[in-house]
Formats: structure tokens, C-alpha cells, sequence
């Protein structure tokens, strides 16, 4: 941290409130700016951008055609070969920042980001701006917290200030923008993280504000709940909500995959994406960019059912292009237009059958947060943000109510939400730590030893000498013949009997005091040893052969898993700092770690594909560490140990020289 404003600012949490206030003010400028870019990019690509959805009709075909084309052979490059973070639609990898790289974001993603997704929006390209304005907003606040060389928690907390900010600016909705950092980017309720985040989300909407007054996102219709009744058909709209946002999940990680799968220039494919938003939008202008327009026509009973019911379909396929293809842009504004779309059909086939029922309008405002709530699975700042649009308290009972349903519907059904299904797919799960995510690749064989264990008929004097000679506290207890686990001695069990050890010296045996075995198998993982330890409180464990044979095959020491643990976290750690910082992540020639260690690059052999690192058993095998999978279309991947190779798959290795050259050597590489 900067010296002199540490000796100005001596208490840490003022100093990061200070630092959050910056944050916040930059992300409501980041907010403005980007919506001034979009402006801008619409009036370049369309010529129009008031009353944008009527006036583009009346452009003439040729430009709406080329608008989305030429949108996308600009994106393309810019993100292929400025910065790759720019891709999509931005949550995700302000997670994996958050997640692998400790909040560290680069610099130059603030405005890659920027440029790219005005372009793809302003070319009339399906997707939101908040998802973008969120990834500015927090490289932003990373950017400020590198600065000013701050502690790994609190470059998160300032990430999550900025990402609060952005949201806060982009919906006018300060509670909400505080609700999505902590329940989405932070997965932490704590008030040690949240007074900084709230006053952030604050600074950026007044900023906000004052540049571009008090702006509505939507135009929202009055809500009145007509009858308690009326819970049945919102009930419906929580399952129908569910189902779409599973949907769209699905739909749009397809598109992912097929362009990942693509043997089409990376830097083109953005090009194709708005090619097809040409086609569509010729018939369905309600495709290009943001539907703001779309939404309020939504919320005020403009559309038939058959057109309803058309838009939902036809917006998870253009989005999911659009960001599938490489286009920047978010998926909070989509999720919005589908849920508009859903609660405006359920609402209208319900006021048929049901007349006393609220308006379609009044379902469609409903439909939004459900499809938010079950896409992103964080209920809690749907339910917000819709509250701060409306500023209703009635809104709140069937509001929550369909929220719930629609997330319980979507949790069912998907594990992973719209975000975490990307690092999900990169082999993160966010379930598991990173300690967990670490010790499941590393089998118990790693760190094995014989330790010392005791014959079942040993008796208790040779049994009290042994064990005060080492430093072990469990003892195996096995069979002389062939071995096999009985049981298990602990200090504990020995310390009931010490003090008679004289009297029953020669009368007890191990099988005697010995309690029932608690082991591991040599196929278990590291995670297993930690788990048993948590569970029994011992700090060595037996392990066997299999569960049939029990046969004793050695032991586990947990202080040794801990080093394990330890040393591949900081192999990692500067594993991934090499290759994030070379130019174009090339790493073909090999880069020295020291100690010894060397990281290299190369195509995964023609043997490996179709198959994983557990059938494989690389480490084990080849003594080599792999750091990273890169593959074609796609941001690099964490290695998942039962995720296949694909071909043309590359990969980025640790290990020493000599392991190295063996590898390539038997590989031909």
C-alpha cells in the first residue's frame, strides 16, 4: 500500500471506504460512458436511436443487413487480439478473476470491454450492457486495489465494489447493485465486505444521476394483486420461468461449444453471429440490441400471444449466437426480455380463464425477476432490482413467491446457473473450494508411507515401547499372515492401559484395545484424507489395498497433505502468472520457474484424445503437473481429471527438465 496515505490513513476499513468511494464514482462514470458508446455505435451502424425499435424499420435493408456483419468483423479482432476477457458477456470472468487470479484483472479490460460491447450493441447485436458495465466497473475497482498494492481480500471487496457500482448505475438501483456483488461476484454476506460495496453502489448511482438525471430503465405499469387467487397462475409463471431460464442456460452453452468446435478463425466467427442477427432482424427488429423498447411493450399489454411466445424463443437463439459466436455484451438484459416475454403469455392465457386476474402487463413485471432469479440463481437481487423499478410494496408477495419457484424449478433441474455453468465447463466448481478443486486430483499415493503399525497379537509392552519411540498418534492393527487392516490404536486407546501396562503387559494384546478401523483406499484422494480428519480428529490415516482385501497398504500423514496441498497451490499460482502475462499466452519454447521446474507448452498427443487425465493417470505416470488446457475458440481451461482431450487441444505443463523431455520424446512432440 502507498506509504504516505497509509501514515494519513491509518484505520485499514476507513482507508477502504475511501477507496470504495473512488470505486463507485469511476464505475458511474464506466456506466455513463458505456451508454454514450452505444449511442454512438447505434447512430453509426442504424443512422437512428430514439425510438429506435420503430425508426429502424424505416432503414433501408441494405444497412440493416451490413450493420450486424460489419459489427462483428470489427469485434472480432479487437477482442482476439487485445484482450480475450472481453468475450461474452462478462460475469463469469470477473469470477475467474476473483477466483484463480485474486481480483486481478488487467488494466486494458475496462476499455476493450467498453469498445466492444458499444459495437456489438450499437451493430444491433442481442445482448445486454449490464453484464459489460459489471466487468468495467470491476476492473475498475481491480485496477484501484493494484494500485495501491492492496491484500488479497480487500482486491476483492474493492472488485466488488466496482461490480456493484456498475449494476447500481445501470438500473438506477443502489440496494440491488450491492445485493448482486455479494451474492453473486462475492458468494459472502459478511458486513466486513458489505458497508464498502453498499457505499460504492451508492456513489455510483448518484453519479449516474447527476450526468443523466433520474433515468427509468422501464416504463413500469401499476401492480395490484386482484385476488389471494392469483397465486395459482404465479405459480405457474415460477414453473414456466424455470423452464425457459433452463433453456436459455442450455442454448446458449451449445452455441458456446459449436463454436468452440468451429474450425473457423476465432477472430471471424463474431462476423457470423451478426449475420444472423441480419437475417432475423429483417423480420424481427425486436432482436437488435438491448429491447428495452421490446420490454415496455411487454409490460403495457402491446404484443399478442403468438408474437409473446415467438420472442422468447427467438431471443435465447440470438443471444446465444451473438455471444456464442464472440460478441461482447451481458445476459441480464436478455434474461429481462425473456422474462418479460414468459410472464406477458402466462398473463395473458390466465386473464382469458381468469378475468378478475392483473393485467399481462402485470405478469410480464413478475416474469422478469422469475427468469432473472433462475438464470443467474441469486432470488435475493432479482427480487430487488424489480422492487427498485416499481417502488411498490405490493409487488413484493407474488414477486418473491415466483422467484423462489422459478429458482427452485431452475436448481432442480441445472446445478450451475448462467454463470458458474462457464467455470463450470473450465473445470471450477464453485461448490468446492480451491482447496477441494486441488486435493481431488491428488490420489492418496502421492504421499504414502509404511508408518508403524502393530501385529493383532502383539502385546501391550512392545506395543507402549514402539509408540513412545515415534511421533505417530494412530496406529494400523493388522493380521501377521498376510496383513490385513483390523483395526486402529490411538494414543488415546493406549493412555487408558499405561498406567497398568505392568499388570497387563504380558495379558493384553493389540486386538484387545484396538477400536474399528477408520481407512482410506489407495484409489481415495486427498480430499477424503481431509475429510476423515475433520471427521475423526486423527492426524494420520491407514490406508489399504481396496475395501475387499483390507490389506494394509501404508499410511497418510495430514501434515504431509497440507505441504502437498501448499506446494501445488504456489506451482500454480506461478504457473498461471507466467502464462497470463506472455504476449499471446505463447509458451511453445519453455519458460524456467526455477528450482529446478520448467513450464512448457505443446499439442496434446493424437493418444490422448477422448480420454482423461484419470484414465490417463498423467501425474502419476509422467510425473508432470498440468496447468492449463488450451483450446481452440475458447478461453483457456482448469484441468477437470475427468474432462477429455479434444483434438487440437494444447497443453501447458509443469515439471522438471528431464520429465519434460521424456514426454515429448515418447510422444514425438
Amino acid at each position: 500500500m502507498n506509504e504516505r496515505l497509509q501514515n494519513l490513513v491509518r484505520n485499514k476499513h476507513l482507508f477502504l471506504i475511501l477507496l470504495a468511494i473512488v470505486a463507485g464514482l469511476c464505475s458511474g462514470l464506466g456506466g455513463v460512458a458505456i451508454r454514450y458508446l452505444i449511442k454512438y455505435g447505434m447512430l453509426a451502424f442504424f443512422g437512428v436511436y430514439d425510438n429506435f425499435l420503430s425508426a429502424v424499420q424505416h432503414v433501408s435493408l441494405t444497412r440493416r443487413i451490413l450493420a450486424p456483419i460489419i459489427g462483428g468483423l470489427i469485434v472480432g479482432p479487437i477482442i482476439y487480439f487485445t484482450a480475450k476477457e472481453a468475450k461474452g458477456h462478462g460475469v463469469p470472468e470477473v469470477m475467474l478473476a476473483m477466483l484463480l487470479k485474486d481480483g486481478k484483472i488487467r488494466p486494458r479490460v475496462a476499455f476493450v470491454k467498453s469498445l466492444a460491447s458499444a459495437i456489438t450493441i450499437g451493430s444491433g447485436g442481442s445482448v445486454g450492457r449490464e453484464g459489460p458495465i459489471v466487468q468495467i466497473g470491476a476492473s475498475l475497482g481491480s485496477s484501484l486495489a493494484q494500485y495501491f498494492q492492496l491484500e488479497k481480500r480487500d482486491v476483492s471487496t474493492l472488485v466488488a465494489c466496482g461490480a456493484a457500482g456498475g449494476i447500481a448505475a445501470a438500473f438506477n438501483a443502489p440496494i440491488a447493485g450491492a445485493l448482486f456483488a455479494v451474492e453473486i461476484i462475492l458468494g459472502d454476506f459478511g458486513m466486513a465486505a458489505l458497508s464498502p460495496i453498499i457505499i460504492s453502489s451508492v456513489i455510483s448511482t448518484i453519479v449516474a444521476r447527476h450526468i443523466e438525471g433520474d433515468l427509468l430503465a422501464f416504463s413500469v405499469p401499476p401492480y395490484a394483486l386482484n385476488t389471494p387467487l392469483e397465486l395459482f397462475p404465479y405459480t405457474l409463471l415460477g414453473i414456466v420461468a424455470g423452464l425457459v431460464a433452463v433453456l436459455f442456460i442450455v442454448t446458449l452453452y451449445s452455441a458456446e461449444s459449436l463454436y468452440d468446435r468451429w474450425n473457423f478463425p476465432e477472430w471471424l466467427q463474431p462476423m457470423t453471429g451478426g449475420l444472423f442477427i441480419a437475417l432475423v432482424g429483417i423480420l424481427i427488429p425486436q432482436m437488435y440490441g438491448v429491447g428495452y423498447e421490446t420490454i415496455n411493450g411487454a409490460l403495457h399489454n402491446q404484443w399478442p400471444l403468438w408474437f409473446l411466445v415467438i420472442l422468447i424463443f427467438m431471443k435465447i437463439l440470438a443471444t446465444s449466437i451473438t455471444l456464442g459466436s464472440g460478441g461482447s455484451g451481458g445476459i441480464f438484459a436478455p434474461s429481462l426480455f425473456i422474462g418479460a416475454a414468459t410472464g406477458g403469455a402466462v398473463g395473458m392465457v390466465t386473464h382469458q380463464f381468469f378475468p378478475i386476474a392483473a393485467t399481462s402487463g402485470t405478469y410480464a413485471l413478475v416474469g422478469m425477476g422469475a427468469v432473472v432469479a433462475a438464470t443467474t440463481q441469486a432470488p435475493i437481487t432479482a427480487i430487488i432490482i424489480i422492487f427498485e423499478l416499481t417502488q411498490d410494496y405490493h409487488i413484493i408477495p407474488p414477486l418473491m413467491f415466483t422467484c423462489i419457484i422459478s429458482t427452485l424449478i431452475a436448481t432442480t433441474l441445472k446445478k450451475e446457473s448462467i454463470y458458474t455453468q462457464k467455470l463450470e465447463l473450465k473445470g471450477i466448481r464453485l461448490t468446492e473450494g480451491k482447496e477441494e478443486s486441488i486435493l481431488r486430483e491428488l490420489t492418496v499415493e502421492r504421499s504414502l508411507k509404511k508408518g508403524t503399525y502393530f501385529y493383532e497379537d502383539m502385546h501391550l509392552r512392545s506395543i507402549i515401547d514402539q509408540a513412545l519411540d515415534t511421533t505417530q498418534t494412530v496406529f494400523p492393527v493388522v493380521t501377521r499372515e498376510e496383513e490385513i487392516l483390523v483395526g486402529i490404536l490411538t494414543l488415546n486407546d493406549l493412555k487408558t492401559v499405561f498406567y497398568e501396562r505392568e499388570t497387563l503387559a504380558d495379558l493384553v494384546i493389540a486386538e484387545d484395545v484396538a477400536s474399528e478401523p477408520v481407512f482410506l483406499t489407495k484409489n481415495a484422494n486427498l480430499q477424503h484424507a481431509m475429510e476423515l480428519n475433520g471427521q475423526n480428529l486423527i492426524e494420520e490415516i491407514p490406508v489399504v489395498e481396496d475395501r475387499e482385501s483390507m490389506k494394509y497398504a501404508g499410511m497418510i500423514f495430514i501434515q504431509d497433505v497440507i505441504s502437498i496441498y501448499n506446494s501445488e497451490v504456489k506451482k500454480r499460482e506461478l504457473a498461471l502468472a507466467v502464462v497470463t502475462r506472455k504476449k499471446f499466452k505463447d509458451i511453445t519454447k519453455g519458460i524456467s520457474l526455477g528450482e529446478g521446474y520448467r513450464l512448457a507448452e505443446f499439442a496434446v498427443p493424437r493418444e490422448f484424445v477422448a480420454k482423461s487425465l484419470k484414465e490417463l493417470s498423467f501425474r502419476n505416470k509422467y510425473k508432470l503437473e498440468l496447468i492449463l488446457v488450451k483450446r481452440r475458440g475458447s478461453a483457456d481451461i482448469i484441468p477437470d481429471p475427468d474432462q477429455p482431450f479434444r483434438e487440437n487441444d494444447r497443453m501447458v505443463v509443469v515439471g522438471v527438465h528431464e520429465n519434460i523431455q521424456k514426454f515429448k520424446d515418447e510422444y514425438q512432440l
